[in-house]
């Protein structure tokens, strides 16, 4: 169960990454994030209160819920938003699958994990999956009518380093949110960290909002929008957060190898986007690296 939680947490959070390319085109980018926040928000007030079985929270926990929302919600969506509006799905994919290796060295820093030898081939087979990308010729092409308007606008190296920066934040994600799981229920997690999330977006926010046309968003832009907030703010933090309470940091971090697998396929299926080979290969061999670190040990 927390391994189908983590699976689906880091696919739904790739899903979302490669559909945020139409949001980012239609909203300024902190404006994007505001309405985000603001949306799970009203979804979810009745994950703020306590259960009786969790303590009250302690300054040291306040803290690191505050730290968990700044990196991993609030600048996460920043420097992510900001990064696929300049680069395609497929490389922010190749980017983020340096999740798990980034993931597995915090763990072992901050929390003294040990990382044993089947972890560590899994976090390999992550780094060989994400070097077979970098080597391989870009393959991410916009579709004719786009392709045009994004080459003016278009800054890959600045986006490729948002990216990474958001692999940073989300990595910071993961250490401090194993930390809150032995503290918080899952629930009140996600709840907690995107309140502070809406209130951190907040003057970006409402600056932009009185200077953008909402009356010129379609339809279909704001229904991905509120599905966007559902994945992004609740679904994913409340899955992510229910399996890392029972699994350590640097294995759950191997989960995210699924991010850019599903990234790229939501760019090749839905935003027009190709896939080549060697990029198809890449993510076999990452996808070997989810199966090494779920295999079931010998019982002793």
């Amino acid at each position: 169960m927390a391994y189908g939680c983590l699976a689906l947490s880091m696919s739904l959070v790739g899903g979302y990454v490669a559909l945020s390319k139409p949001l980012v085109a239609a909203f300024p980018v902190l404006l994007l994030a505001w309405l985000r926040f603001g949306i799970a928000a009203l979804a979810m007030p009745h994950w703020l209160k306590r259960s009786p079985d969790e303590p009250p929270m302690t300054t040291r926990t306040r803290w690191l819920v505050f730290l968990e929302s700044f990196l991993g919600n609030f600048l996460f969506s920043i420097c992510m938003l900001f990064g696929v509006s300049l680069t395609s799905a497929v490389s922010a994919g190749v980017i983020m699958a340096s999740i798990p290796a980034c993931v597995a060295v915090a763990s072992w820093l901050f929390l003294r994990e040990r990382i044993t030898v089947r972890i560590g081939l899994a976090i390999a087979c992550a780094a060989i999956g994400i070097g077979l990308l970098a080597l391989s010729p870009s393959a991410s092409h916009a579709p004719a009518s786009t392709a045009a308007a994004s080459t003016s606008t278009s800054m890959p190296w600045l986006g490729n380093l948002l990216v990474f920066c958001a692999v940073l934040c989300e990595t910071a994600y993961a250490v401090i949110g194993k930390s809150l799981t032995g503290r918080l229920g899952p629930k009140r997690i996600a709840s907690l960290i995107n309140l502070w999330g809406f209130v951190l977006s907040m003057p970006f926010g409402i600056w932009f909002a009185l200077q953008f046309d909402f009356t010129a968003v379609r339809f279909g832009t704001w229904a991905l929008l509120v599905a966007y907030a559902l994945a992004a703010s609740i679904w994913t933090v409340w899955l992510w957060m229910t399996g890392l309470r029972h699994v350590p940091a640097a294995q759950a971090g191997v989960f995210a190898v699924l991010l850019p697998v599903s990234a790229a396929l939501v760019g090749v299926l839905v935003l027009g986007e190709s896939l080549s080979s060697p990029q198809l290969v890449a993510f076999v061999v990452a996808l070997i690296g989810v199966v090494l670190a779920t295999w079931p040990g010998r019982r002793t």
